[in-house]
């Protein structure tokens, strides 16, 4: 790799498709034998997507930790890619950390000579493609590419990996200004009629309840698929209902919408779920029960009669102590209602949040259906799973569920609905760093 500059080597990784590149200076222990740290908490794995992580033990004290599989490959000084079948992220939550592993393991060529070492000043480039395969080029600290990489000076970090941008040449912090351009040029259009972006480019009229999120996402050029994704360049685009575009006062937030994996709502089904849970409808609508309300931690529900719990989290410690957790819904006598493991959610919070942008938006319903968007934008950066269960035992995010079982002429339907939700005020607890800005002024307006 002694040939190779960082414009070559990034452009080789571009060529492969990767969408963002990182690169890490690697520690005397960053070796095969004792793995590559990537970072000091779960943020990272935001970035470097694997699979799902399976839970397990480590050590003698049977240590919780998750091993998540990465499809990795090597790249050699001509630009040819070599898989590395073996290569996976290991989180150890007691710390917590990742490290990556594997990664020499059944490959046909890899770069052995800089990673069985230990010498300082070796450097690794790592790229991400849209289809979340890992791209790695390793070089030694006497190489051309290592020096421009150690000469690189102050970025953005992920853990500690340097954030050094997307296609296209632009930086994390130009992807952050070609955003808050965007949006700026988008609220001066002022009423915008509710639309929707289809495949082939044209227009369709959007009618559904989230219209607000996919006509700003078709403003920006984003097609509507609900993929649990970055939108833009990087940053997941959320539209923001708000009352004054002036005054922006973020409500309500959904982060994520999984269905539960285990508990009675599993084994027995939904409709067996409301039956045994539900209530009437509150609002005397016949024949209809609902599953609905806040729950939050430790506090038992006045209508469902159930409790929120985290089965593997110690409170005090605020630490993760059972790989194989979750979180849980108990009714009085113990059983477990409906559980999320913590396993799919780490999945699915990891593939998001790691650069959210909230737009405030307001919306009129005459002469017809039209969304306006302020100029201001709440950019948040920088969670982690973790944040996320510290969040659910403070009380900051809730299960705030919409389920219901309706009584027809031809039988029952059910409409599911499960939300984890959290106000506007507590968002700033889940992020590293929280504020609005806008086009003419990146410090916080």
């Amino acid at each position: 790799m002694s040939a190779l500059s960082l414009a070559a080597a990034k452009q080789m990784l571009r060529d492969h498709g990767a969408r963002r590149i990182y690169a890490k200076a690697l520690a005397p222990n960053d070796n095969s034998k004792n793995q590559v740290y990537l970072g000091g908490d779960f943020e990272v794995l935001q970035v470097i997507p694997g699979g799902e992580p399976v839970p397990g033990v480590s050590g003698t004290h049977g240590e919780p930790i998750f091993k998540s599989a990465l499809t990795f490959s090597w790249l050699d000084d001509e630009g040819r890619a070599f898989p590395a079948p073996a290569a996976q992220l290991i989180l150890y939550p007691q710390y917590p950390e990742v490290r990556m592993s594997g990664f020499l393991r059944g490959a046909q060529w890899a770069p052995n000579d800089v990673l069985t070492v230990r010498d300082k000043g070796r450097v690794l480039l790592l790229g991400v493609t849209a289809t979340d395969q890992i791209l790695g080029i390793a070089a030694g600290a006497a190489t051309s590419l290592a020096h421009e990489i150690r000469a690189l000076g102050d970025l953005p970090t992920i853990g500690v990996l340097l954030d050094l941008g997307v296609p296209g040449g632009l930086s994390a912090k130009e992807t952050t200004h070609e955003l808050l351009r965007r949006v700026d040029a988008i609220s001066k259009k002022g009423w915008i009629e509710s639309w929707r972006l289809l495949p082939d480019g044209s227009r369709a009229p959007c009618t559904g309840s989230n219209c607000g999120g996919v006509t700003l996402e078709s403003e920006l050029g984003i097609l509507a698929n609900g993929r649990a994704e970055p939108d833009f360049l990087g940053w997941e685009v959320k539209s923001a209902t708000v009352a004054n575009l002036s005054q922006p006062r973020i409500g309500t937030v959904t982060l994520m919408t999984p269905e539960p994996t285990g508990g009675f709502y599993r084994s027995e089904g939904v409709e067996a779920f409301v039956r045994r849970f539900g209530y009437p409808d509150k609002l005397g609508r016949p024949k209809r029960l609902n599953f609905g309300g806040i729950h939050k931690f430790g506090v038992t529900h006045a209508s469902t009669g159930l409790r929120l719990t985290v089965n593997g989290f110690d409170v005090e410690s605020e630490t993760l102590v059972r790989a194989d957790g979750a979180l849980e819904l108990l009714d009085p006598t113990g059983i477990v209602a409906a559980s999320w493991s913590f396993s799919p959610l780490l999945a699915h919070w990891n593939s998001k949040h790691a650069h959210a942008a909230y737009v405030p938006s307001v919306r009129r319903n005459h002469p017809s259906r039209s969304y306006a968007y302020g100029a201001s934008t709440l950019l948040a950066e920088g969670t982690s799973f973790l944040s996320f269960l510290l969040a659910v035992v403070r009380g900051a995010v809730y299960y705030d569920p919409g389920i219901k079982l309706e009584t027809t002429d031809t039988g029952t339907r059910t409409k599911r609905r499960s939300q984890w939700r959290i106000s506007g005020r507590e968002l700033g607890t889940l992020y590293r760093s929280f504020g609005w800005y806008s086009a003419v002024n990146t410090a916080r307006s």
